[in-house]
């Protein structure tokens, strides 16, 4: 005989609770996502808590959500029972706010429309072009051990020689290997920064949604922007000096997709080498340019090592390979590299000959090509649709390159209910309030990764809600 639905649901939570996977003082699955996750309604799912709660296994607390307050061996005996549980708050390093943490586990749901994902489609991963890379790298592998500390000499000269036709002359000697950008920014942060320091940064920024420097002991520091980039005068006007930094996203910057004018580049170098304001320059979308090339990066202007830069394949090949790089001065980058060995002995050396095959052998210069062609296509469809559908409850800036379309929703309607309802039609967006709490009535669109249909009908659903709840 088949168990009645919420019974399926009370058996799944006690399993987690009685194999350890959730622990006294856990916080379990919010209604929705147990509903969203058994195919049911929100009244079955309250059937199960309420039997379960009845059962002394669960208990809702007010703030908290519905935590786990016994398991099977506490209800027969008088032991308080040990976990982790109480650790969970005394790690250096600070969570995610939930937002991040409910997005970061929806974009592995591949039923939903993903509008959110700042990756590449998988109608445009070149399939057979990296089939073919791997297996000319497996029939040229030799027995490899550990890498040298800044990584696959053979890489580094590729990326060396790739900077160069970008205006960055750099050696190899200079650059490090590192598993994405993200891992940059966490060498960054322990490596050459002191506590109590202040990251000046533009404000929205992607940087918002991470913890990586907060949890290092420093502060963010939110700078405006305008359609040509962030505002000189404003970092001078904090007036404060020392021990400060500056993060900047310059090409078609997440969220916005603002890129930074030629005039404002050479004006903030100069500004910044002034004031002996070191800077990081994040330039992982540099590559997905749509109508013209973009300006010059930041470092090709730096001749005194101020600047710190960041690339990657993550956005424009692949993200599954984890490689990107820094480059730097070669002391700093002996720094990082040391750090890194303590970290994880090296980046996996077969992703690093796979990226040294593709930056040599002129496939990706070619992929790049067949890249922007279809994000303009994207760009296209994404935009005509906004514009039939949209256009009376948002406004929009069109972006010159990368993923995002940084979307205004006009005041009459709340960005966390739409974020709500659309994820319960299964559609995923970022909320503006992950990238600064002064953009809550922002989205970031993506159009880099659903399908073509996807990204028609999930615009179309998107006004569809607008219009269904307006107050």
């Amino acid at each position: 005989m088949k168990k009645p639905k919420y019974q399926m649901i009370v058996d799944f939570i006690k399993e987690k609770i009685s194999t350890g996977e959730w622990v006294i003082g856990s916080k379990i699955p919010s209604q929705r996502k147990l509903a969203t996750m058994f195919e049911v309604n929100r009244s079955t799912v309250i059937t199960a808590l309420e039997e379960l709660m009845a059962d002394g296994l669960i208990e809702g607390i007010a703030g908290k959500g519905t935590i786990v307050t016994n398991n099977t061996w506490t209800l027969m005996g008088n032991r308080n029972p040990t976990n982790w549980n109480k650790n969970i708050a005394l790690g250096i390093h600070n969570p995610s706010v939930s937002t991040v943490q409910e997005i970061n586990e929806a974009e592995t749901n591949n039923s939903l429309i993903q509008l959110s994902k700042g990756e590449l489609s998988p109608d445009i991963f070149p399939t057979e072009e990296m089939k073919c890379v791997m297996q000319k790298v497996s029939n040229q592998l030799e027995p490899f051990g550990y890498e040298a500390p800044k990584g696959n000499i053979k890489l580094r000269q590729a990326i060396s020689d790739y900077l160069k036709l970008r205006g960055i002359n750099v050696s190899p000697a200079s650059i490090l290997i590192v598993s994405g950008a993200l891992q940059a920014l966490h060498l960054i942060s322990i490596g050459l920064l002191e506590r109590r320091s202040t990251v000046f940064l533009e404000m929205p920024s992607y940087l918002y949604s991470l913890t990586i420097f907060q949890s290092a002991g420093m502060e963010l520091y939110g700078l405006p922007m305008d359609s040509k980039g962030v505002m000189i005068d404003s970092i001078y006007q904090t007036r404060q000096k020392g021990k400060n930094i500056l993060y900047t996203i310059p090409t078609f910057h997440n969220p916005t997709g603002t890129l930074m004018q030629e005039k404002r580049r050479e004006e903030l170098i100069r500004y910044c080498e002034r004031e002996q304001l070191p800077v990081i320059e994040d330039d992982v979308y540099r590559d997905l340019w749509i109508d013209t090339p973009p300006p010059e990066p930041l470092k090709a202007r730096d001749h005194h090592g101020n600047v710190l830069y960041l690339g990657s394949l993550s956005k424009t090949l692949s993200p599954g390979l984890r490689i990107g790089w820094i480059v730097g001065s070669e002391s700093v980058i002996n720094r990082l590299a040391d750090l890194k060995m303590q970290l994880d002995y090296g980046s996996s050396t077969f992703s690093q000959l796979i990226a040294a095959e593709w930056l040599t052998s002129g496939l990706y210069d070619r992929h790049l090509e067949y890249v922007r062609e279809q994000l303009m296509i994207r760009r296209k469809i994404a935009l005509e649709t906004l514009d039939n559908f949209l256009s009376l409850y948002a406004t929009w800036e069109v972006p010159q390159g990368g993923f995002f379309i940084w979307v205004r929703i006009k005041s009459t309607f709340k960005v966390k209910k739409l974020f709500e309802k659309a994820l319960s039609r299964r559609i995923l967006i970022n909320p503006g309030s992950i990238y600064s709490e002064k953009s809550g009535q922002y989205i970031r669109l993506s159009y880099g990764y659903a399908s073509l249909e996807e990204i028609k009908k999930g615009i179309i659903q998107l006004s569809e809600i607008i219009e269904n709840n307006r107050k």
